[in-house]
C-alpha cells in the first residue's frame, strides 16, 4: 500500500505538504520533487488501486496537483490515471472489507474527485461517473441497513465495525454524498438527511462514540479527528453550508467547544489523531463563523507543538513523513494559521 496515510506512502503526503508551502505568497520559486515521484503511482496494490488514503487514488491525485502547480505537462498523466479507476470502485461489493468508506472506499474516491475539482477548476469525473458512484454508496447503505435493522436508512461497515466517525464511518461517507448533493435525486436527497439526523442525535456530551451502540467511557473518550468530534464537525459544517440550517452549526459549534476542552492529544503532531487535527477544527469554525476566538484557540494548540510538555509526553512517529500521521499534515496545519481565511483540513473540504 502506497497512499497517503501509510509509513510506504510518505513521499506523496510530503510532497502534497511542499507544494501546499510552495504555493503561499512570498515562497520559494523553486520545488524540487523526487525523482520517483510519478513511477511511485504504478505500484499500489490491487485490492487498494481505487483507495483515496491507502492507495492508488490519493497518489495519483497529488501527483496531478503537484505536477499541475508546478506548470508541468506531466499531470495529465495521474489525471487519466485517476479517472480510469472509477470502474474499479462501480460493483457494490469491490471490496470485502467493505466499499464505502473514506480511506479505501468510494467516499474516498470523491474526497480526492471533490479536491481535484477544487485545485484544477474542473470536474475531473463526468456527471455519469459521479452520479454512478452516488448511486453505488447509497444503495449500499439502504441494503445494508435494512439487512442488519438499523434505525437509520443509509449505513456502512467497514471490517464489520460500524464506525461513526471520519476515518471509517458514517459521518464522512454522508459528507461526500453531500459534497455531490446535486447529482442526487430528491429521495435520495432525503435519505442523507434523515441519516446526518440520526448521527447527529447519537451525541453524547458534544462527542459521538467510535461505532454506532457504543456509550462513551470518559476516561477511554476518543477526540480525535479519525474518531470523535473534531472529525465528526466536518459532516456537520458542510450539512450547514448545503442547507443554511443553524442546527447543523451550533452541533459544529459544540464540536469545537469539546476539543477545546479535550483536544491536545498524546498521539502526536498529525492530523488523524494528533494536535493539529484538532486544532483543524477552530480554522474551520473560524471560516464559518468569522469569530476570532477560533484563531486564538488554533495558535495555542500549534504552540502547544513547541512546548517542552509536548515533547516529553508525546508518542513517538512511526511515519514520520505521513500527510495524515506524521510531520506533513502538522506543516500543512501551521501553514494555513498564515492563511486562516483559506484554511482547510488537507484534502477534505467542505468549502467546494
Amino acid at each position: 500500500q502506497k497512499g497517503l496515510s501509510t509509513s510506504k506512502g510518505q513521499c506523496s503526503g510530503a510532497c502534497y505538504c511542499c507544494a501546499s508551502c510552495w504555493l503561499l505568497p512570498g515562497a520559494s520559486s523553486k520545488l524540487h520533487l523526487p525523482p520517483l515521484f510519478g513511477k511511485g503511482c504504478g505500484e499500489a496494490d490491487a485490492d487498494t488501486r481505487a483507495a483515496f488514503l491507502l492507495g492508488g487514488a490519493g497518489v495519483y491525485a497529488v501527483a496531478a496537483l503537484v505536477y499541475r502547480a508546478l506548470g508541468l505537462p506531466e499531470y495529465a498523466r495521474p489525471l487519466g490515471k485517476f479517472r480510469e479507476l472509477s470502474e474499479v470502485c462501480a460493483p457494490l461489493s469491490f471490496l470485502e472489507c467493505g466499499s464505502d468508506e473514506l480511506f479505501v472506499g468510494r467516499a474516498g474516491y470523491l474526497c480526492a474527485a471533490l479536491v481535484l475539482k477544487q485545485r484544477l477548476g474542473m470536474e475531473v469525473l463526468t456527471a455519469a461517473q459521479i452520479k454512478s458512484i452516488c448511486l453505488a454508496i447509497l444503495e449500499s447503505g439502504k441494503q445494508y441497513a435494512v439487512k442488519k435493522r438499523k434505525p437509520v436508512p443509509l449505513m456502512y461497515s467497514y471490517y464489520g465495525t460500524e464506525y461513526l466517525g471520519a476515518a471509517h464511518g458514517l459521518s464522512s461517507i454522508l459528507q461526500m454524498l453531500l459534497s455531490y448533493y446535486e447529482y442526487l435525486q430528491p429521495a435520495d436527497q432525503e435519505l442523507v438527511w434523515q441519516s446526518v439526523d440520526f448521527l447527529m442525535d447519537q451525541e453524547q456530551n458534544s462527542n459521538w462514540p467510535p461505532e454506532l451502540g457504543e456509550t462513551i467511557e470518559r476516561e477511554n473518550e476518543l477526540v480525535h479527528w479519525c474518531h470523535g468530534a473534531p472529525g465528526i464537525a466536518y459532516l456537520f459544517a458542510k450539512a450547514y453550508l448545503v442547507s443554511k440550517k443553524p442546527q447543523y452549526l451550533d452541533t459544529c459549534i459544540r464540536c469545537g467547544e469539546l476539543t477545546w476542552q479535550k483536544g491536545l492529544l498524546k498521539k502526536g503532531p498529525g492530523i488523524c489523531h494528533g494536535v493539529a487535527g484538532s486544532a483543524y477544527v477552530f480554522l474551520l469554525l473560524y471560516r464559518l463563523t468569522g469569530n476570532s476566538k477560533y484563531i486564538y484557540r488554533a495558535q495555542r494548540f500549534a504552540e502547544f507543538l513547541f512546548t517542552e510538555e509536548f515533547k516529553s509526553g508525546s508518542r513517538a512517529l512511526e511515519s514520520v513523513y505521513s500527510l495524515y500521521e506524521g510531520f506533513s499534515g502538522t506543516v500543512c496545519f501551521l501553514t494555513d494559521l498564515l492563511q486562516p481565511n483559506q484554511a482547510e483540513f488537507p484534502l477534505f473540504s467542505v468549502f467546494v
